[in-house]
């Protein structure tokens, strides 16, 4: 599993009050411990007011790049924040995101030309989330095209078929499992990824949710995901899902996260935030 850690965004209050301060330690801390926890990449996403955006991101980015050596997830809704502050990485890390909405993949991916950066896309577009799986393999197709022009393998991509909330649409995992079996299809070796708590939102009990979703969603095929690597019942699920599909050789990789305290099952459950 691909781990993006989330705990760095402008929309958690107490990260919105420390990117107002400027109070780097909070930011350090959490970057250190998403990467002491096992994230592969570390999402950077401000939230603020947009003519303050730039500025925000970029600090954030220099706060968590003295911390850690983890790569960085650059994180905005605005393409154009994201190009402004990209030259400020020390190393190839993730974009989030392009999606078939506005000029996002044109300003986007020329940044990906001749290194291994990765993108996250999203199956969204100016229509909106489409809730048919046609169009949702038609707007990856659409991705994916453009990518190709400039270099861009479709294992570099992280696609987000756009989880809607089991809330609002009970048969919203049904649906998850059907766009992933129509995308890699026709793309077997891209990344599937979501963001871990959308299908929960307006349940009560969301971290059990989570925890389920995570499991089924791996069976299914999903990869990659936006989550807290901190809360360590959700990654003894993840370390027992690999194992139990037999993707863990003798359980080692869960064994050694046990070992290493990244996974404790006899642990409450942790704030999520």
């Amino acid at each position: 599993m691909i781990i993006i850690g989330e705990k760095i965004n402008g929309t958690i209050p107490v990260v919105k009050a420390a990117i107002e301060k400027r109070d780097s330690d909070f930011i350090a801390e959490r970057a250190i411990k998403q990467t002491e926890a096992g994230a592969d990449f570390i999402d950077v996403c401000a939230s603020t007011a947009p003519e303050l955006e730039i500025e925000a991101l970029k600090w954030l980015i220099d706060v968590v790049q003295d911390a850690t050596e983890t790569p960085l997830c650059i994180d905005s809704p605005n393409p154009r924040v994201i190009e402004a502050v990209f030259k400020y990485a020390k190393q190839p890390g993730l974009l989030n995101s392009i999606s078939g909405e506005g000029d996002k993949c044109e300003v986007l991916l020329p940044l990906l030309t001749s290194n291994s950066w990765e993108i996250v896309g999203l199956t969204c577009d100016d229509h909106g989330i489409p809730r048919d799986v046609e169009t949702k393999v038609k707007i990856t197709e659409i991705m994916v095209e453009k990518a190709a022009k400039y270099g861009i393998a479709p294992d570099r991509i992280h696609l987000d078929p756009c989880l809607l909330a089991l809330a609002t649409d009970n048969e919203s995992y049904i649906n998850f499992i059907k766009d992933i079996k129509a995308i890699r299809a026709v793309y077997p070796d891209i990344h599937i990824t979501s963001g871990l708590s959308n299908i929960s939102f307006g349940l009560p009990g969301r971290a059990q949710v989570n925890r389920t979703f995570m499991a089924l969603a791996i069976q299914a095929g999903m990869d990659s995901a936006v989550m807290d690597p901190t809360n360590k019942d959700m990654m003894a699920t993840i370390f027992a899902t690999y194992a139990l599909l037999g993707h863990d050789r003798n359980c080692r990789s869960y064994s050694k996260a046990f070992r290493a305290g990244i996974i404790d099952p006899n642990r409450k459950s942790p704030n999520q935030f």
